[in-house]
This record gives C-alpha cells, sequence and structure tokens, in this order.
C-alpha cells in the first residue's frame, strides 16, 4: 500500500488476466480491488482498493543502495501470512528477463529468503524505507533472489495511474543478436562486436516502410549502439512514437542508414 487512499503496488504476473482480485488487511479487513494498470515488460501493476486512511508504506530511493545493505523482505510465502525474512543486497543493477520477454533493467539482487507467494511484496531497509519489489527467484538456487527497484516502480506507477499503461514503439521485425565479422567492425570502426540481424519483417511494418530486409543486421539506432536485441528494446521507448529515426543497418558488407518511424507497440 503506498498511498492511504489504496494505491497498491504488486506484480503483473499477480494480477494480469485475473477475473477478481482480493486484498486483505492485517487488521482483517477484507476488500475486493480493480486493476488501475499492469506492465508485463516491468512485471509491476497498480490495484485499488475502495478505502481510506491506511496506512501507506513509505518508498525509498533504490539508487542509494548499497551491495551488503541489509534487506528485508515481507510476504506470505506458500501462504503462511505477514512472513519477514532478512538478508543483504547481494548485487546491483542486475537485468531480469520479464514474463513479456524483455529485459529488466536495475534489478536488485538479495539473499533474503523468497518463495511462492513473496510476489509484490516490498523489500525494505531497517528503517522501514520500501526499495524494492519482490518479483523471482530461481528456481533450485538458493540465496538467488531478485527485487525491481523502486524508483523503476515509481516511474512505471505514475504512467499506469496517468494511462493506464506504459506506451513503447515498435519497428516490426522479428530478430536475434548475432556476432559481426571482425573485418567489418574494424572496416566500419564500429563500436560493438556484435549486432541484431533480421529474421523477418512485418508487412505495413515501420521497418518495411523504411526498406529492412530480411538478413540486414542492425547496428545502431540514432547513432546508438544497438549490440544486441535487448538494446534494441531498451532504445524503443515511448518518446520515438512517429519519430522519425535513423537505423544503421549492414547488408551484406554495405553499411546503410534507413529512416524508421517507430510506432506504439501494440498489446
Amino acid at each position: 500500500m503506498f498511498t492511504p487512499d489504496g494505491l497498491v503496488l504488486t506484480n503483473s504476473h499477480v494480477v494480469h488476466s485475473a477475473t477478481r482480485i482480493a486484498v486483505s488487511l492485517p487488521d482483517g479487513r477484507h476488500f475486493p480491488a480493480h486493476t488501475i494498470g499492469d506492465d508485463p515488460a516491468t512485471d509491476l501493476a497498480v490495484i485499488r482498493i475502495d478505502a481510506g486512511n491506511l496506512p501507506a508504506a513509505p518508498l525509498g530511493d533504490s539508487q542509494r543502495l548499497r551491495v551488503g545493505q541489509l534487506a528485508i523482505a515481507i510476504g506470505n510465502p506458500y501462504g503462511f501470512q505477514y512472513t519477514v525474512t532478512a538478508g543483504v543486497v547481494s548485487a546491483l543493477g542486475r537485468s531480469l528477463r520479464s514474463y513479456s520477454g524483455r529485459l529488466i533493467e536495475d534489478v536488485i539482487q538479495t539473499d533474503a529468503s523468497l518463495n511462492p507467494g513473496n510476489s509484490g511484496g516490498p523489500l525494505v531497509t531497517s528503517d522501514g524505507q520500501v526499495v524494492g519489489v519482490n518479483t523471482a527467484t530461481i528456481m533450485g538456487a538458493q540465496g538467488l533472489c531478485f527485487a525491481i527497484g523502486i524508483n523503476t516502480a515509481k516511474f512505471v506507477a505514475g504512467r499506469l495511474l496517468q494511462e493506464g499503461r506504459i506506451r513503447r514503439s515498435y519497428i516490426g521485425v522479428e530478430a536475434q543478436t548475432v556476432p559481426l565479422h571482425r573485418r567489418l567492425v574494424r572496416f566500419y570502426d564500429l563500436p560493438r562486436e556484435s549486432g541484431v540481424v533480421v529474421m523477418s519483417v512485418e508487412s505495413n511494418s515501420p521497418a518495411r516502410k523504411a526498406g529492412l530486409r530480411e538478413g540486414d543486421v542492425i547496428v545502431a539506432l540514432d547513432g546508438k549502439a544497438v549490440a544486441g536485441v535487448d538494446d534494441l528494446h531498451r532504445l524503443l521507448t515511448d518518446a520515438r512514437v512517429g519519430v522519425s529515426s535513423a537505423l544503421t543497418v549492414l547488408r551484406h558488407t554495405e553499411k546503410l542508414e534507413l529512416r524508421v518511424v517507430p510506432e506504439e507497440a501494440r498489446g
């Protein structure tokens, strides 16, 4: 609960496609809830209950975290209500694959024990500041648990409250990361030794209109290096929707610059 009027942060995978959502409070009260918005790409969602004067958790600043700092997780693992586990911040700046296939950036790694039922719960500091939203574990591993940084959560929650969704752009290609031949890297003085090869181009897509072809290798977008599919996802933000952008590609041994106008991603 991050506002006194009933706004709740949780994971997208907890509420996505749910037909009914209910929230139970520690004082025994139960409320029906509805989804304000959810974003599978960051595994975050905002829901609301119809109640007021609720105790709201203070949101901290995940940028101020340090490795080795105490981390406390709160949740309901395997149905054991209001369980508290503690550990340390094991690493910062991790990347984690979301349920949508995109990469979630700046993820917090902790060894505070997480299990099914911890999803969507807070990761807090010793002074009670929420610094993360617990989201994932690696099955079979011990002490490898992950939380989405609260700064990311605050940004996403703000957008969900404004628009009910997060807008992202797309160009309409199926692609994969490939290594580049060293001769091409040296000849064109490319900053990275890998790129994104286009496997297929959707009909009537921005990529098709830009003249992108199967077999083309994307190496930059508006001058920013594209070393892999995740780089391309990271650069295709909502700010690029409808904006003409320079797409640098290698076609056989030729370096080309195409103009593409990304559209808003569907779904």
